[in-house]
């Protein structure tokens, strides 16, 4: 249910469980997991779901025994975030709960005009994953953070936009062509050079 294409250095993750709006099963979760570890040889990795959500994170049975505090959300954030290339994600449509770790741990976020992006983790009794706060106060700021985790807020694509959360926002069918133009400068530098430009940036 997780789809990976590669092409030449840009290698592409599919979350393909649309019936259950993409959420995720330990299996699942920990192949994502895997695939961002694995792509420290790429030179851009994009996350993207099939259908019309990008994914509602933790599939709920699996989040009851246990998922919604794994320790494999923290060890695909964290491998996402420690890419050398640039990271991109697609987001199809919506983006909910624990799969907003992915998200925010990406360099770039490029959604749909439909896409909303909620965390409600304070009104199901978790807490966040240990990066993802402070990833997101870096995004917004501290205020609008909590609006989000503590407020339950859902934030509409072109909120998004504005406030920061999203870098760009686009019409579906334009989406991955899109996401192609902004790879197309990574995919043809010297990727030390790119590795170089995000330890700079960061």
């Amino acid at each position: 249910m997780i789809g990976l294409e590669k092409d030449g250095g840009l290698w592409v993750a599919t979350i393909n469980r649309p019936e259950k709006a993409n959420s995720l099963t330990e299996g699942m979760l920990s192949r994502l997991a895997d695939i961002a570890q694995a792509a420290q040889a790429a030179r851009v990795l994009v996350l993207t779901g099939a259908g019309n959500v990008f994914s509602a994170g933790a599939d709920l049975e699996a989040a009851r025994e246990g998922l919604a505090t794994s320790p494999e959300w923290e060890r695909l954030s964290g491998a996402i975030a420690a890419l050398p290339g640039l990271s991109i994600a697609a987001l199809n449509g919506t983006v909910a709960g624990g799969a907003m770790g992915m998200a925010l741990a990406c360099d770039l976020r490029i959604a749909v005009p439909g896409a909303q992006a909620f965390y409600p983790v304070m009104k199901l009794g978790f807490l966040p994953q240990p990066s993802d706060p402070c990833r997101l106060v870096a995004l917004i700021g501290p205020a609008r953070a909590k609006l989000i985790l503590m407020a339950g807020h859902r934030v509409s694509a072109e909120k998004a936009l504005d406030w920061g959360l999203f870098d760009r926002v686009v019409e579906g069918e334009a989406l991955m062509a899109e996401v192609h133009s902004m790879a197309a400068d990574s995919l043809a530098a010297d990727p030390a050079l790119a590795q170089a430009i995000k330890v700079l940036c960061h």
